[in-house]
């Protein structure tokens, strides 16, 4: 049966996934979702024998089902190849109480990798499905690891160009050179004055102008997103959850039919709604326990069932997860409001109009799946060093605060069922932050020095990621006020 994809929002327009792809977000601004979750289509034991690609392909053929075998099986073999630097594309290495699933073995060291080295290969291949000659404009905002893997992976794709805004102050020095030394000729970083949530709201409204859209279509021009709230990001991202599964099955940590928990360090929102997916399919999960920084409006949703980004936007060193707006949150909303577009698209409203909303008591019983927590610098800083002592092994800054919040929950409840951590950085994206929490006195070196003290109190070699960024030169330097967005693509594109 073919799964078709609609809008949160309650528009009754019904589009193919490759449709859904293309335009990123729904006429309405809503967010594409599928009109039913498909059932995992093997046994669970069977997922013990599958490799990475394998497990890609059985995941995504049940949500994109109007591509055929030989292209989507032709966009995973593009996509998971020796730009990983293991063969098994993820790891997951047991570490005290927990596993940790390392999602960060891709080109740009991040878990945005898994996702965006497949999406171009869906894009193009959904282009020429659909019979589109525009030049596809990839409009995306980041709030540090999503803006480089796009770069790479659209970079010098025909048919297509990106342009990626990041907040100029609020990602860490390695995540901006990785983006600011990006070759392509289709390539374009801006940095804007203002935070991450300032960049997705500028990307969501030129996405909704009307009239810029139709002055784009006149000069061959049409926007798509790499961001997770385009649904071929988040098909993806559903496939390591599975996968997860069936490495704990060979490696015999668990029995067909235990459940475990995920523990996912969240911003926008879009992984851990990829590991609800992976449950709605069938994946026996107890826990997905939601990890939030010291903004933690994630946290107190799920405590309070009052959404309210009406608070201080922190700076942490967790940048990744500096959120006030997960828009992914969107389509976990429409779930639980029984699949109601009027119903989200009021709350929607209400978040872009007051900066708030409250669902009601039905909702919030159909949350019973999702536990939030949070943890602060502090705590995050004190988890990277006792690990570290205790086991010498050596998070990031982002897998740092899940781990804080994963065993905060274990000692509250007791639970003790096998659980995942999604490592979601290597830490040398964030070596700083990292070697500072470790020893104080790394304060003093260089970035490139601490990289190098890195390598060598971890015993892990120096990724080609930072490799090559040592000596590249700048070659991205615009930088524009929040409110001039719009302005600097309609010169990019010469409009």
């Amino acid at each position: 049966m073919d799964i078709m994809y609609k809008s949160t929002r309650g528009s009754k327009e019904t589009v193919t996934a490759s449709q859904a792809i293309l335009k990123g977000l729904a006429d309405d601004g809503g967010l594409y979702v599928p009109d039913t979750i498909p059932e995992l289509p093997v046994a669970l034991d069977e997922l013990s024998d599958m490799d990475y690609k394998q497990t890609a392909y059985i995941i995504m053929k049940e949500f994109l089902s109007d591509y055929t075998q030989e292209e989507l099986k032709g966009c995973i073999d593009a996509a998971y190849d020796s730009k990983f630097d293991i063969e098994d594309i993820t790891r997951i290495k047991k570490c005290g109480h927990a596993y940790y699933m390392e999602l960060f073995h891709g080109a740009t060291i991040a878990f945005k990798d898994m996702a965006l080295s497949i999406l171009p290969h869906l894009l193009t291949c959904a282009a020429k499905k659909n019979d589109i000659h525009n030049k596809i404009i990839i409009l995306t905002a980041t709030s540090g690891d999503t803006g480089k893997a796009a770069l790479a992976g659209f970079a010098d794709v025909g048919g297509t160009g990106i342009i990626v805004f990041y907040p100029k102050d609020g990602v860490s020095p390695i995540q901006e050179k990785q983006m600011l030394t990006q070759r392509g000729n289709n390539t374009y970083v801006v940095g804007i004055k203002g935070n991450f949530d300032d960049a997705q709201t500028g990307v969501k409204k030129m996405f909704g102008n009307g009239e810029l859209v139709k002055r784009m279509k006149e000069k061959g021009y049409q926007f798509s997103s790499a961001n997770s709230i385009n649904i071929g990001r988040l098909v993806p991202q559903i496939v390591y959850y599975v996968y997860a599964y069936g490495r704990l099955l060979k490696s015999d940590a668990i029995k067909s039919g235990d459940a475990v928990n995920y523990v996912v360090p969240t911003g926008n929102f879009g992984n851990i709604l990829a590991a609800y997916y992976a449950k709605k399919m069938g994946i026996p999960v107890g826990k997905l326990i939601c990890a939030s920084n010291e903004n933690k409006v994630l946290y107190d949703f799920f405590r309070t069932g009052t959404y309210d980004r009406n608070r201080d936007f922190i700076l942490t060193s967790s940048p990744s997860m500096d959120i006030l707006i997960s828009s992914n949150l969107e389509r976990l909303i429409y779930m639980i409001s029984g699949y109601n577009g009027d119903k989200t698209s009021e709350y929607m409203k209400a978040l872009s109009e007051k900066g708030i909303y409250s669902i009601d008591d039905d909702m919030r019983r159909n949350l019973s799946d999702f536990l939030g927590g949070y943890a602060s610098e502090k705590d995050m800083s004190e988890c990277i060093k006792h690990v570290y002592d205790d086991t010498g092994y050596v998070m990031d800054t982002h897998t740092a605060v899940a781990a804080v919040v994963y065993e905060n929950y274990r000692k509250q409840t007791g639970d003790d069922a096998p659980s995942v951590i999604a490592s979601t950085a290597s830490p040398y994206k964030f070596a700083r932050s990292v070697m500072c929490a470790i020893d104080a006195s790394y304060d003093k070196m260089s970035d490139f020095e601490l990289i190098d003290e890195l390598c060598r109190v971890s015993g892990v070699d120096i990724p080609d990621a930072i490799t090559d960024i040592k000596t590249a030169p700048i070659l991205h330097d615009r930088v524009c006020a929040k409110e001039d967005m719009q302005n600097v693509v309609e010169d990019i594109l010469g409009l």
